[in-house]
């Protein structure tokens, strides 16, 4: 990802996308409606710090790597220890230089039987530079990724995990996407800047996604989800593809002691992998991403930089990420 972006939405498409939105999640939540709170496991951080900290001992995962080969063996262990039957989707991708290069999303699914799906899906890769860092000595240096990639694949696994201990009768689809972070280098935007060279890995999912006819009723994304000071405001691509989605999450994460992290404002319009899973697979897909209002960054001081390390990760924020879209997700599946 990552750069706001002023998006052009087709007025058709968001009416199909929001009659995908079912059931409790069909219409907006007031600000003073109360959701009785379905029984639901309980969110442990350190676990998800371990699994920050496993992916980062790797090195960075950048797309191609040999990091990156070792943490997909990983990913994929832990995903089937917790139930989930795993399979990879590969395919060649190209990146802002013409270049081509080997991708691979990870696909882990619960209770495949059942064709009411939900998608929880976040990238897994590294950005090969970290070309926002104020030392422009470590500008080709690559990041280490504990929130912009790793945050993200934790919660999705400590999710899996609970969900072992406490099933739930839902079809869970989660989906590690690659070569998120590959976009074009601010050293080279003027020749070659475009925002189709962000993404590439969840448009070749979503691409494959509409071909094969899968649908889920809704999507969430997770990107950078344990930054220390981060909060979530409501991203503007996820209000007007998911709003009904928006609201719940934000609604339940506030009655649940979350309403600091989960603030009822409203975001930037981003480039995020959740554009092409409302656009190309034509699923209604929220992102959560932190909205800082100060610093160098709208995505907070270690984004693109070499100080994106385990060390920057708060594990309150991932605590109510993880909880929140676990309550989200116990209340749909008590309907």
């Amino acid at each position: 990802m990552k750069k706001s972006i002023i998006y052009v939405l087709c007025g058709c498409l968001v009416m199909v996308l929001a009659a995908g939105c079912k059931g409790r999640t069909q219409q907006a939540v007031k600000r003073t409606d109360t959701i009785a709170l379905a029984p639901c496991p309980r969110f442990v951080a350190d676990s998800a710090m371990a699994s920050i900290r496993t992916q980062c001992h790797f090195g960075p995962r950048v797309t191609g790597s040999e990091a990156h080969q070792q943490c997909m063996e990983y990913i994929v262990d832990k995903f089937r220890q917790y139930g989930a039957q795993v399979r990879l989707q590969q395919g060649n991708v190209t990146l802002y230089d013409g270049s081509a290069i080997k991708a691979t999303n990870i696909i882990a699914s619960l209770n495949v039987e059942n064709p009411d799906r939900l998608l929880i899906c976040a990238h897994w890769d590294s950005r090969p530079w970290a070309d926002n860092d104020p030392e422009e000595a470590n500008h080709r240096t690559p990041v280490p990724a504990a929130n912009d990639g790793a945050s993200g694949v934790a919660v999705m696994l400590e999710m899996a995990r609970l969900m072992q201990q406490q099933p739930i009768r839902t079809g869970i689809d989660f989906v590690c996407f690659d070569a998120e972070d590959m976009g074009t280098p601010r050293w080279a935007e003027d020749e070659y800047d475009s925002d189709d060279t962000w993404c590439l890995g969840s448009r070749m999912w979503a691409q494959k996604a509409r071909e094969e006819g899968y649908m889920a009723r809704y999507g969430i994304l997770m990107d950078m989800v344990g930054g220390r000071g981060c909060t979530f405001a409501q991203e503007m691509v996820s209000k007007e593809f998911a709003g009904p989605v928006v609201d719940m999450l934000w609604q339940l994460a506030a009655q649940i002691g979350y309403s600091h992290f989960f603030p009822r404002t409203e975001g930037a319009w981003l480039m995020d992998d959740h554009v092409n899973v409302n656009r190309l697979a034509r699923i209604p897909c929220l992102d959560i991403v932190p909205h800082f209002t100060d610093g160098p960054s709208s995505f907070g001081p270690t984004w693109h930089t070499v100080n994106d390390t385990p060390e920057n990760i708060d594990p309150n924020v991932l605590e109510a990420v993880g909880q929140s879209i676990l309550q989200l997700l116990y209340n749909d599946n008590a309907q």
